[in-house]
């Protein structure tokens, strides 16, 4: 069977975006598995895991919040393609020197650096294959990008559990370069080369952000994500503490039950993205995901099982529920133009991730300091989820809408 260039140009694409999100996954995703043990092993005592694990988990958020906007605008100056190149050879660096830290301010660094250079590989990814793809069949690509690219947390959650910590990390960044040597034979977008000729502005971030319709477009969109790292970042990674809140006896495996959440999380993306290609509706398909997250995170956490496998059941449900992230990164490179889009896509996954340390986290951690662990929870869940399902009533559907169009 022949192949036309650019039949082979999608390929190509989808096989490195796909690859790289799964090192970014896995590298993620490593820190939630290795947290206690890895603190543990630099002195911290055990009372303080939770907070000191939330600071470094911060750390890596700001970085990524950063490395959204810098890599962003380069995508969209420079081409999707060079994005792909830098952000791997950052992040896969500073993964490998993860393995080596002595002392939690090194690996607060660490983690900023990984950070930064994680936050291109998703917006990059899917930017390019958007535009490559036909307009009724581009979900169908992000989907197969965040399906695989989500098991790197399967894997993630298996080799930080049964093999060292320092040799988890070790292991990421080598990932990471062998995957940069097979994005050398990578192209570009044609809909972005065919936006460079026009006389405007590329990439401007201030743009973004000082334009009224464009500023409130991007923030609706990220709010949208408010559910998913609430329950990845707050719930499934402190399964000890919930573990303990709840009254369990056996306390289950954090690193088993983000590795359960991750393989339903890549199950919801799937069911999502058919939803919304069987309805021709993004908006509809979110808004019931959006629903069966709220019904998750109360089961959760009212309802709680007094078994570790009755508490990755609930793991399992609460993934299905927020299991929307690749239609929803599709949603906003489908909102914007040529020349904003890289800016825009590659930014707000970063923005919604961010959400955790500059919302999510500290208005939960004073809720907890005011009453408990539980009702933190509670009240946070519902406040995640009734926001973004109030927000979808004001934004627009763009199912198959064409992408060769500028701002």
């Amino acid at each position: 069977m022949s192949f036309s260039a650019s039949d082979k140009a999608l390929i190509n694409s989808l096989l490195v975006s796909t690859l790289g999100y799964f090192v970014d996954v896995y590298d993620l995703l490593l820190f939630s598995v290795v947290r206690s043990k890895s603190l543990r092993e630099l002195d911290i005592p055990e009372e303080a895991l939770l907070e000191s694990g939330l600071s470094l988990l911060n750390w890596m958020l700001i970085g990524m919040m950063a490395g959204g906007v810098v890599w962003g605008i380069l995508g969209d100056k420079k081409g999707r393609r060079s994005v792909l190149f830098g952000s791997i050879l950052i992040y896969s660096l500073a993964n490998f020197l993860n393995a080596y830290v002595t002392d939690v301010g090194t690996y607060k660094i660490l983690r900023l650096v990984a950070g930064f250079g994680l936050a291109g590989e998703l917006g990059a990814g899917i930017t390019l294959v958007c535009e490559l793809m036909k307009p009724d069949r581009r979900a169908y690509g992000t989907l197969l990008i965040t399906a695989i690219g989500l098991l790197g947390a399967v894997f993630a959650a298996y080799i930080g559990q049964y093999y060292d910590w320092r040799f988890a990390y070790k292991l990421g960044g080598m990932m990471g370069f062998a995957l940069l040597l097979l994005r050398i034979g990578s192209r570009e977008s044609t809909i972005f080369e065919k936006s460079q000729d026009l006389n405007i502005s590329h990439g401007n971030f201030l743009q973004l952000i000082t334009r009224k319709d464009l500023l409130l477009r991007y923030l609706k969109l990220i709010l949208l994500g408010l559910p998913i790292f609430f329950v990845i970042g707050i719930l499934v990674t402190a399964t000890p503490e919930f573990a303990r809140a709840f009254g369990m006896n056996e306390i289950p495996e954090t690193g088993f039950a983000i590795m359960i959440s991750y393989t339903f999380i890549s199950l919801g993306d799937i069911l999502c993205t058919f939803l919304s290609q069987l309805l021709k509706s993004r908006k509809k398909a979110l808004a019931i995901f959006l629903w069966i997250s709220l019904a998750g995170i109360l089961v959760f956490l009212l309802f709680p099982g007094q078994t570790p496998l009755a508490y990755y059941w609930h793991c399992a449900i609460m993934g299905i529920g927020i299991g929307y992230l690749s239609l929803l990164v599709t949603f906003v490179s489908e909102r914007f133009g040529t020349n904003l889009r890289a800016t825009a896509t590659i930014s707000a996954p970063n923005f919604i991730r961010g959400l955790l340390p500059v919302f999510v986290a500290p208005i939960f951690l004073y809720i907890k300091s005011q009453s408990d662990l539980i009702t933190a929870g509670v009240v946070m869940g519902i406040l995640c989820t009734i926001i973004p399902m109030i927000l979808l009533l004001w934004i627009k559907e763009d199912y198959g809408k064409s992408m060769d169009w500028v701002e």
